[in-house]
């Protein structure tokens, strides 16, 4: 129900009094302003082919700052270990709570090889360490469980260190990259990320669509390319291998830096999508001699021992030159990695840990081990 209030009469207000009129005051000179200027990502110079790759990065965050508060490198790092180490904390927590008030005895080593075959280390990585470790403690006289934690870290590092590798730039005009990898491990999302980076580094990209096998995947490749602005060479049902030949013609004729080629997704199993995949390799060498230049694989990290699989089959295959391992945002173990280094130490050149542009990072072994260890 409506509720009416009657207004009341405002009361008579007396007359004012004459005013005297009376000089403003000078007014006060205003400050100065300061100048603000927002600092402007510095475009990594394309050099000649005839001069020295440049590196597209060294480690840590990839990512120009785009924020108006401009942020600084400690914070960046902060940022890019907090989310690596909340992916890998299911096997951080199985490893790191083994050295609480432990002692260093048979037990711990027994401890430590169950939890590193349960991060998918796999046994030869596992045994690797375990005997380096028992050495180590033996020759430095480790007696307490931080130490041993310690030495640990420091092997693992020294295991991992030989798959970091920066992704050069520069080399070939354009730079032509061919992506495999199987169904459902992000391969077109990681296609469509590192285009986006490549972009705030000063680099024009062209996408081919060559994964002409699953449903929809043109059209994802298509989004991908509308979101960074970038033309993506595409048929509505062509062969990928004339895709991938036609992509590599136009980056040439219109002088781009990078040409990306998607394939499609396949499992090692299927020797003839596998037979087409060389084929495609072989096209892609036709329309550019030495082409590709880079054969990357784009691997799930929750897919554990069955990633080192794909890394072997793909390798026999292919000839990989690099790796992308996505998806350790989930249950992902990250002990994989130990196992690709033990067994075909490919370089990793980026890990993610998100769907988000900033959670795809180039791979560094310190950073990886700390997050893993603590």
């Amino acid at each position: 129900m409506f509720s009416f209030f009657k207004r009341k009469k405002a009361p008579e207000t007396p007359a004012p009094e004459p005013v005297v009129p009376v000089a403003p005051p000078a007014p006060a000179a205003a400050p100065a302003p300061i100048p603000v200027t927002a600092p402007a990502a510095a475009p990594i110079p394309v050099p000649p082919a005839s001069n020295p790759p440049s590196i597209l990065h060294e480690g840590g965050d990839l990512f120009p700052e785009t924020a108006e508060r401009p942020t600084t490198e400690a914070e960046k790092k902060t940022s890019w270990m907090a989310r690596l180490k909340a992916g890998l904390s299911k096997t951080s927590n199985n490893l790191s709570l083994l050295f609480v008030g432990a002692r260093i005895d048979e037990d711990l080593y027994e401890e430590l090889e169950a939890a590193l075959l349960m991060s998918d280390a796999g046994m030869d990585a596992t045994q690797h360490l375990l005997d380096a470790l028992r050495r180590k403690v033996k020759e430095d006289k480790l007696l307490d469980a931080a130490a041993v934690k310690g030495a640990l870290k420091s092997l693992m590092i020294e295991l991992l260190q030989p798959l970091q590798k920066p992704l050069e730039l520069g080399r070939h005009e354009p730079l032509v990259m061919m992506i495999s990898g199987v169904n459902g491990a992000g391969k077109t999302t990681t296609i469509g990320k590192l285009a986006k980076h490549m972009q705030r580094f000063d680099q024009s990209v062209l996408l081919a669509a060559g994964d002409t096998f699953r449903a929809a995947a043109r059209e994802q490749l298509m989004v991908w390319g509308q979101r960074n602005n970038v033309t993506v060479i595409s048929q509505a049902s062509g062969d990928p291998a004339a895709v991938a030949f036609d992509a590599v013609q136009s980056g040439k004729a219109r002088g781009t830096d990078v040409v990306m080629i998607d394939t499609a997704g396949r499992l090692p199993t299927q020797l003839h999508l596998m037979e087409e995949l060389k084929k495609i390799k072989r096209v892609i060498g036709k329309g550019m001699t030495d082409a590709p230049h880079e054969v990357l694989l784009v691997i799930d990290g929750n897919t554990g021992q069955n990633a080192l699989a794909q890394v072997k089959a793909f390798d026999d295959a292919l000839g990989l030159t690099g790796l992308v391992v996505t998806k350790l945002d989930g249950t992902a173990k990250g002990g994989v990695l130990a196992a690709i280094a033990r067994t075909r130490p490919i370089p990793v050149y980026f890990i993610g840990v998100g769907e988000k542009l900033e959670d795809l990072q180039p791979f560094n072994a310190e950073e990886f081990v700390e997050a893993l260890l603590g």
